[in-house]
């Protein structure tokens, strides 16, 4: 997880590098452990399969320099209207342990045909959830960012003296 801070440093980043005529305007910059997805607005008249070809070589390039620099994969979409097209994005595994009662909810979204498979179905339910709860999600991440701010104010507690130790130690 990372801080509102990071985020917007992220996001002032991907606004320097990228050529003005990649994004009509840029939308989001998100992360987590693995993955950086950039999202802008479509130019106008143009479409996703233009966009792509003609900004392929830009950023790629802004994706080469990111990826070193912050050891994360970069994704990039484009929004157009109310519809947000996601490309070169990662389907990273998760390992999980469920109970039979939640294995036979994802049996029954893929029975449903909602799902085509488990990984799908709880896909479908993460997103669901995501949609749901999307203020409680937010208030959870505000105090998760509030927790860093108070222990980066703290004592240094990796490696510096002990105070504790007596001087004859």
């Amino acid at each position: 997880m990372i801080t509102a801070e990071q985020s917007e440093q992220l996001r002032a980043w991907f606004a320097e590098r990228l050529p003005v005529d990649v994004y009509e305007s840029l939308v989001s910059v998100t992360a987590d452990r693995e993955e950086i997805t950039v999202v802008g607005t479509l130019p106008a008249a143009e479409s996703v399969k233009e966009f792509r070809e003609r900004t392929r070589e830009q950023r790629i390039e802004v994706a080469r320099e990111a990826e070193a620099l912050y050891r994360r994969k970069v994704a990039w979409g484009v929004r157009s209207g109310e519809e947000t097209t996601l490309f070169t994005h990662l389907a990273v595994p998760v390992m999980t342990r469920l109970r039979q009662s939640e294995r036979q909810v994802l049996d029954t979204l893929v029975a449903g045909g909602v799902a085509r498979s488990r990984a799908d179905a709880l896909a479908w339910c993460v997103r669901l959830v995501g949609r749901n709860t999307d203020t409680w999600l937010t208030d959870l991440r505000d105090s998760l960012d509030k927790v860093q701010q108070v222990r980066a104010q703290g004592p240094d507690v990796s490696g510096g003296t002990d105070s504790r130790k007596s001087a004859s130690e």
